[in-house]
């Protein structure tokens, strides 16, 4: 039994997770055979994706250093996946070494391998919870135990609401951990979207899947960002927000938007 009450037959190996088939696309090991084969799947429907997953990593990369850079110490990164580096820790504190961060995800061999690969030092605390819950994720005692809700917080939700079904309602869950940040947070979220290519039979892969892939508009996506302000450029393909290179081949169809917003009351 691990101490956030699941046990070793309680994980689900049988079908997919997001979280790993994120690791095997991006060249990890942290995942399974049938993940492996999702995976393959998934490039075989959308010959783009390993560029478009690298561009929402280096999104990542890029967003976590201006939170820091404009003076946030704190993140709760929900949705972290399978730690690769540089996990968002390090490349926080190359900028700031007192930032602490939360990360918190519902797969319990992310949990696992985060409790053998961070240190558990008072800096960084990973934490078994689901967004679908977001009451009980900031409420957490490991959440708390690194985060305090009475500064200012940079809240990463990347490429992690789009598992949400409508019937989940996610506006309602990305409203909920707003109201639970002080003014002066962050929001950085990105997220799938089929404005660019048809993607059903990538959508299809997450079918079987532990968690569905939900596209959504622009319009859709912006949403999300009620209650804070867009940074320039607003919500962008992942690769043209803000890049500090050229931006990747077959940029025009990546299907990741991205934003990074604050909230000003």
């Amino acid at each position: 039994m691990g101490q956030d009450g699941y046990r070793a037959e309680d994980i689900d190996t049988s079908r997919p997770h997001p979280a790993r088939i994120y690791d095997y696309l991006l060249g990890g090991k942290d995942n399974y055979e049938v993940d492996a084969q999702a995976g393959e799947r998934l490039a075989a429907a959308a010959p783009e994706v390993r560029i478009g997953l690298r561009a929402n990593r280096a999104f990542l990369r890029r967003a976590v250093r201006h939170v820091v850079g404009s003076g946030v110490r704190q993140i709760l990164d929900i949705g972290t996946g399978l730690p690769t580096s540089p996990n968002v820790h390090e490349i926080a504190q190359e900028v700031a070494p007192d930032v602490r961060v939360a990360y918190v995800d519902n797969d319990p061999i992310v949990k696992a391998h985060g409790d053998a690969l961070l240190s558990r030092s008072g800096s960084t605390s990973i934490v078994l919870a689901d967004l679908r819950d977001p009451r009980a994720v900031v409420d957490h005692p490991d959440v708390r135990r690194v985060i305090d809700l009475d500064e200012p917080v940079a809240l990463l939700l990347v490429a992690v609401v789009h598992f949400l079904t409508d019937a989940e309602q996610p506006g309602q869950v990305v409203a909920t951990l707003r109201d639970a940040l002080p003014t002066g947070s962050f929001l950085v979220l990105s997220h799938a979207t089929g404005d660019f290519a048809d993607r059903s039979e990538a959508q299809a892969v997450y079918n079987k899947a532990t968690a569905t892939l939900n596209l959504r508009t622009r319009a859709e996506v912006e949403r999300f960002f009620d209650g804070f302000e867009l940074l320039e450029p607003g919500l962008a393909q992942v690769p043209f927000w803000r890049p500090d290179g050229p931006p990747p081949a077959r940029s025009d169809e990546i299907g990741f938007y991205g934003g990074v917003a604050r909230k000003t009351a």
